[in-house]
């Protein structure tokens, strides 16, 4: 089955039924009269948690969810049925977000959770509602109220104790496989992992659930690489276990690197308990080892743990370690830990370029990572152009009431040299054709371009 963690959706419970103008004429009855009966509700819309499910792929194939409307009202006073309700089935942990992804509408964090998100509409009055004393015979009906519709998005933040960080090939899978029974692919290459894969590690009589992401590269937030979504299923995680490489050249600055990618991804994950491990530490010498792991504790000013996962060296200590934080962890906040919203870059389908432009009238800028307005970037594609255009029109010569050129360069930076110039005009044109009548000077400037 194909993983996919998140997928927009368009929802729209039923709208109500309408009510019946009916009235009841029977031979030999005495009191007839309005008999119309009210319209059925409207199905909802529901969210319903399953247990054993661990991907969105059903949502990725069909998009619109509508439930039906309420049966409208009969005569003899009968009433409307009730439309059927939509089930929307997710698995454990996910978000329900609004459109703009930074509102949470709804966090379903446990298996059996059955939550109404859109009610259906109100069935409309039938004639029979609207009879008074003094109006007997009312020939009217209400057509019932709409139901609510909305486009959402779906974000699966996967539920785990901890979770594994790190460069690619940093031997994350490699680990997850040494200490669970989880099967990741394993290969000598870049980007082996492409989905988040789940494993439950038993230490010590106990068990937690471990957690690893695909590999994250330098400028992931800005899209590179797989980008840095998949950090959103280690946002539940109570600590985090960031495996360095041992054999890169810079340990330093791989641990940097993760660290930058943290703090700009937000979701609380840089503030996170963290345990820094130095992996593959049977392809090293003691003395690499060493000069290593002084490095990374230089850098990070925390202690670094030394394992190999191929091996087994170090291994049960990291998690030992691991488990005493994590039942620390729930000692103090006990239950699921809480996911903030945080909006992910949208990456175009495979052989597919991001498109140019929204239905909204909105632009992908590369800078920001982000759709801007079409008039930010009117002056270059960029709010920072737009700045550079405010200045040129700073530097220009408005003394004389107008604009050349030469104010406003190509690379958005005004040309310092222009100003000089035109003042070195105006003298010369002031000096060879003060009158500017007798033809010696042309122009406002003279003879001084």
């Amino acid at each position: 089955m194909k993983f996919l963690d998140q997928a927009k959706v368009y929802l729209k419970s039923g709208d109500g039924g309408p009510g019946a103008v009916a009235f009841r004429r029977e031979k030999f009855i005495e009191f007839g009269g309005p008999d119309g009966g009210d319209g059925g509700r409207g199905g909802d819309v529901v969210f319903e948690v399953v247990d054993g499910l661990n991907t969105l792929i059903d949502y990725r194939y069909k998009q619109h969810f509508k439930a039906p409307r309420g049966h409208h009202g009969m005569g003899a006073n009968r009433n409307g049925a009730r439309g059927a309700d939509v089930v929307l089935r997710v698995p454990v942990g996910t978000q329900i977000l609004d459109e703009d992804q930074e509102t949470v509408l709804l966090d379903l964090t446990e298996a059996g959770q059955r939550v109404v998100f859109l009610k259906g509409g109100d069935g409309g009055f039938g004639n029979a509602h609207y009879k008074t004393p003094t109006n007997r015979a009312p020939r009217k009906c209400h057509p019932g109220w709409p139901g609510q519709e909305r486009w959402v998005w779906l974000r699966l933040k996967l539920i785990a104790d901890a979770g594994l960080v790190g460069l690619p090939n940093a031997g994350k899978s490699t680990f997850l496989a040494a200490t669970t029974a989880a099967k990741p692919k394993i290969a000598d290459y870049p980007f082996t992992t492409l989905t988040p894969n789940l494993g439950v590690v038993r230490a010590g009589g106990e068990e937690f659930v471990m957690a690893d992401i695909p590999g994250l590269i330098e400028g992931a937030h800005e899209g590179h690489g797989l980008g840095d979504r998949f950090l959103g299923h280690v946002e539940r995680t109570r600590i985090l276990l960031h495996l360095i490489d041992g054999t890169a050249d810079d340990v330093a600055g791989a641990y940097r690197t993760i660290r930058t990618e943290l703090e700009a991804y937000g979701g609380n994950l840089a503030d996170k308990p963290e345990i820094i491990g130095l992996n593959k530490a049977d392809a090293l010498l003691d003395e690499e080892i060493a000069g290593k792991k002084a490095a990374l504790e230089a850098e990070s000013g925390a202690e670094v743990m030394v394992l190999s996962g191929a091996t087994g060296q170090g291994v049960q200590q990291v998690l030992y370690r691991l488990l005493t934080a994590i039942k620390e962890s729930k000692a103090a906040e006990p239950g699921i830990i809480n996911a903030p919203a945080t909006r992910s870059i949208p990456r175009p389908p495979v052989g597919q370029k991001m498109a140019e432009e929204t239905e909204d009238g909105l632009v992908w800028d590369e800078e920001l990572g982000d759709w801007v307005e079409v008039d930010q970037g009117a002056a270059g594609g960029s709010p920072a152009a737009a700045d550079d255009l405010e200045d040129d029109l700073d530097d220009a010569d408005l003394e004389d009431g107008d604009l050349d050129e030469t104010d406003i360069d190509e690379d958005g930076a005004g040309d310092a040299g222009s100003d000089d110039e035109d003042e070195s005009g105006d003298d010369d044109g002031d000096a060879d054709g003060a009158s500017g009548h007798d033809g010696d000077g042309e122009g406002k400037h003279g003879d001084g371009r």
